[in-house]
C-alpha cells in the first residue's frame, strides 16, 4: 500500500512518568517492551516516511532507538506532565520533526505503546480511510459493550437507592433495542496537517471512524499489564503450534 505524493510521519509517545505503572513503557509484554511493540508495528508499514518516539526520558529513547524508531530530541519537560494533551506533544513532535527531516508532512499517525497488541494492518486500514475517504481525520473504534451503555448505567442516591440513568432505562431489558455506541480505543489516531497544526485538533467534525472488532487492551493499571502478557503469549503458542 502507497499513498502516492502524501508523507508520513508516526509518532509514539512515551512519557517517562507514568503513574499507575512506573515506567510502563518499558514494561514488557509477551517478552518485548511496550516500545519494541510499537516500533515492530512500524517496521511493517513500509508507507510511513519516518518513524520517531516522542519521550522525555533517556532510558525510553534509547529503546525506542534499539527498535527503529528514530529518536532526533528529547521532549521538553514542560510537555511531560500529567496534565499535558496529546495535542500539544503531538503538534510539538509534528514541527520538531519537519525541523529535523527538512521536510512538510502530509499526514501523521499517533501509535501510544499502551496498545501494545495492534496489528500492522489495523493501522494501515485507519490511514486508507482517511486517505481514500478524502477525510480530515481517522481514530478507531470499539463498540461500547451493552451493559456499559446509557441505557443500563445506574446512579444512587443519597439512600443508596439506585435509579436508571436515563428515564426509559427499564424498558431495555435486552440489547437488541439499545443503540450503538462507541470507543476510542486507543490503536491508531491519523490526522492530516490542517488537523493537528493549524486547528489543534485530533477528533474533529471530519473524522471517520474505523471499526476494530475484536477485543482490546489499552494498558494503564497492573491487571491490564497481565491480561496483555496473558493475551500476547496465548497468541504465540498458537502461532508455533500451526502447521508450517
Amino acid at each position: 500500500m502507497a499513498w502516492g505524493t502524501l508523507k508520513v510521519l508516526a509518532v509514539v509517545p512515551a512519557r517517562g512518568g507514568s503513574k499507575g505503572i512506573p515506567r510502563k513503557n518499558l514494561c514488557q509484554v509477551g517478552g518485548r517492551s511496550l516500545i519494541a511493540h510499537a516500533g515492530a508495528t512500524v517496521k511493517a508499514l513500509p508507507w510511513i516516511d519516518h518513524a520517531i518516539i516522542s519521550t522525555d526520558d533517556a532510558a525510553m529513547l534509547e529503546e525506542g532507538k534499539q527498535y527503529g524508531l528514530d529518536a532526533p530530541f528529547l521532549r521538553p519537560s514542560n510537555l511531560a506532565q500529567d496534565t499535558t494533551t496529546a495535542v500539544d506533544t503531538w503538534r510539538h513532535a509534528w514541527l520538531a520533526s519537519e525541523a529535523v527531516y527538512n521536510c512538510q508532512f502530509d499526514l501523521s499517525v499517533w501509535l501510544q505503546p499502551t496498545t501494545p497488541l495492534r496489528t500492522p494492518e489495523e493501522v494501515e486500514r485507519t490511514v486508507q480511510a482517511l486517505v481514500e475517504g478524502h477525510h480530515q481525520a481517522a481514530a478507531t473504534i470499539s463498540r461500547v459493550p451493552g451493559h456499559f451503555t446509557p441505557q443500563k448505567i445506574l446512579t444512587v442516591d443519597d439512600q443508596h437507592l439506585i435509579h436508571y440513568y436515563l428515564q426509559d432505562g427499564a424498558q431495555h431489558t435486552g440489547r437488541q433495542t439499545i443503540p450503538a455506541y462507541y470507543y476510542r480505543n486507543g490503536i491508531c489516531y491519523a490526522v492530516t496537517r490542517a488537523t493537528l497544526i493549524d486547528k489543534g485538533l485530533i477528533i474533529e467534525q471530519d473524522c471517520v471512524g474505523v471499526l476494530i472488532d475484536r477485543p482490546i487492551l489499552n494498558i494503564d493499571e497492573p491487571l491490564e499489564l497481565a491480561l496483555a502478557d496473558l493475551l500476547a503469549s496465548q497468541s504465540s503458542d498458537q502461532a508455533s503450534s500451526r502447521p508450517g
